[in-house]
């Protein structure tokens, strides 16, 4: 069982080395329990930050995020990625879950696959970002999935 797992980590490393992403930047619409902006620039073939600026329970917040990607199903320009980050916001009053408004702070992780499409600069992902609260509330949301479409340079 050992080797087995071994094995599978070594062959997933491998995989995400020779990958290398479709695009440098992308800017574009994400859409979700909160919806915003996200903008995505790679800082090497498999690594990037995203900055996402959303709104939810009628407040903000600006969430950094650090991933890594690599190729998808040996499909050509779909890929796979994954990370985490960090969050900081405010909420409306008494329209977030625990009932109380003001600052959060907390972190990220986020699971999630895109596609470049090779007739247009265009980029469509899909996502699941759960986050923990950590200041303002000690909540755990998993309800963080999106749809985001970018346009890539």
């Amino acid at each position: 069982m050992r080797k087995l797992f071994l094995t599978l980590i070594l062959a997933v490393s491998i995989i995400t080395l020779v990958s290398a992403q479709e695009y440098k930047t992308g800017i574009g619409l994400r859409g979700g329990f909160s919806q915003g902006l996200t903008l995505k620039h790679f800082v090497t073939e498999k690594a990037a930050f995203e900055g996402l600026l959303s709104t939810r329970w009628q407040g903000f917040d600006i969430t950094g995020l650090y991933e890594i990607h690599g190729q998808a199903f040996e499909v050509e320009h779909l890929n796979w990625y994954y990370g985490g980050g960090a969050h900081i916001g405010s909420y409306g009053v008494n329209k977030a879950p625990w009932g109380t408004s003001g600052a959060v702070l907390g972190i990220d992780g986020i699971l999630g696959i895109e596609y470049s499409f090779s007739e247009a600069p265009i980029n469509i992902g899909l996502d699941w970002k759960p986050f923990l609260n950590i200041v303002g509330s000690s909540d755990f949301f998993a309800d963080g999935g999106a749809l985001s479409i970018r346009y890539i340079f």
